[in-house]
């Protein structure tokens, strides 16, 4: 049997929003120790999954605090500007900050972002990451928490998190109900090399059948422009468009992107993911938090749902530092209150409005067509209604962690 350990907080869920947590609580002087079931060298693999994240502005600034931008800033490819299409036909919105506002966030490889999460972890004596671990029971008490590894060891700690993502354990068997349901939908990962530059513009092109998303990155070695691409197709089509020969797959693509970036080539395999959502009214409980998609997993239509998980984990990092400083215990209740009530209202609004807008975007027709467009055009002829929803994309609205800020 293996040493038991112990640690102040014990996050179960070594992804992108476990592992940023755990970070940022080293660097507040909190220890950790967190549980993955998964591999870290397959999670690295060149090609693992192929996803990339839009790393906002508020979320930019939550990694450069945690001294991660230095390492990541050269693997990140700038937004700036973001281009909003029904159909690729007149009327889209160009969303393009100011030169005061900067850009409007940067795209990533979670390859890399994995590379840096793990290697700033290893640095960090007051995390412990257990790799490999399978988790067999929980127990929460009024002194502590308590978690059983399948190879005999025993967590313990004084806050347990919940961030194994959407099909979190931990939330089912704490008894959360979140509200859910399936889009029908998966989005289609691939990674394309184009013939002309994207000049750093996100396209978010939406078809009735879903959203067709073209994600700027950094140029490769050889000099080729690249991009991800998520483009969203109904559930019974995804074996059909994934078992498609190469150039006919390309030639689908093409059609929709409307020849913006010229001759296109893929990059690597392709995959899929189903699309759901599910959002739970609550985010504590007795000696429990929940973070990331364990609490809200959204629709990837505005890109949001990682930077929400990593608000999620500003937020918790600043309630437990500012309650421990205060003596209080980091799994007290009224340290996970605040922590709840700060999140809740921001995790409700982002995951309703992606959810509006999936099924805004979805109703086929011209005419529903044509009033999408008339209401498109408008939001580009003002200013400030555009200012206000590229803050919301920019994290950079309402009351901040003072680790999402500049």
């Amino acid at each position: 049997m293996s040493a038991d350990v112990n640690a102040e907080v014990v996050i179960l869920g070594g992804g992108l929003v476990g592992m940023t947590l755990a970070i940022g609580l080293a660097r507040a002087g909190i220890t950790s120790v967190v549980v993955d079931n998964s591999d870290p060298a397959a999670q690295t693999a060149d090609g693992f999954d192929g996803r990339a994240s839009a790393i906002s502005t508020a979320s930019w600034n939550l990694y450069t605090h945690l001294g991660l931008a230095e390492t990541l800033e050269p693997l990140g490819c700038p937004i700036a500007s973001i281009a909003v299409t029904d159909g690729m036909k007149p009327g889209r919105i160009d969303f393009q900050p100011g030169a005061e506002d900067g850009t409007l966030g940067r795209m990533f490889a979670n390859r890399d972002l994995r590379i840096a999460m793990y290697a700033a972890a290893a640095k960090e004596s007051a995390i412990t990451f257990l790799p490999n671990a399978k988790v067999v029971s929980r127990e929460r008490g009024d002194h502590g928490v308590a978690v059983s590894l399948a190879d005999g060891r025993t967590l313990t700690g004084r806050l347990l998190v919940g961030a194994e993502g959407r099909a979190s354990p931990t939330r089912d068997e704490a008894g959360f109900t979140p509200a859910r349901w399936k889009y029908g939908h998966r989005a289609i990962i691939a990674g394309l090399s184009h013939e002309k530059p994207h000049g750093n513009v996100a396209w978010e092109i939406f078809y009735p059948a879903g959203p067709f998303a073209l994600l700027p990155l950094l140029d490769d070695a050889e000099g080729r422009h690249r991009s991800a691409l998520v483009w969203t197709v109904a559930e019974g089509d995804a074996a059909g468009v994934l078992a498609l020969p190469d150039g006919a797959f390309l030639s689908a693509v093409r059609e929709r992107m409307g020849g913006i970036f010229g001759a296109v080539a893929l990059t690597g395999s392709r995959t899929s993911w189903p699309l759901n959502f599910h959002h739970t009214a609550r985010m504590v409980a007795q000696r429990l938090a929940l973070v990331g998609d364990a609490a809200h997993g959204m629709h990837p239509i505005a890109g949001q749902g990682l930077n929400v998980g990593l608000r999620d984990v500003a937020a918790l990092i600043e309630v437990l530092t500012d309650g421990m400083r205060l003596g209080l215990d980091p799994g007290d209740a009224q340290v996970l209150a605040r922590y709840e009530r700060w999140r809740a209202a921001d995790t409700f609004m982002v995951s309703a409005a992606t959810d509006v807008l999936t099924r805004l975007f979805g109703v086929p027709g011209r005419l529903p067509s044509a009033i999408r467009r008339l209401g498109m055009a408008g939001v580009q002829r003002l200013p400030a209604l555009k200012h206000f929803f590229m803050d919301e994309a920019r994290g950079m609205s309402g009351t901040l962690p003072s680790l999402l800020q500049a």
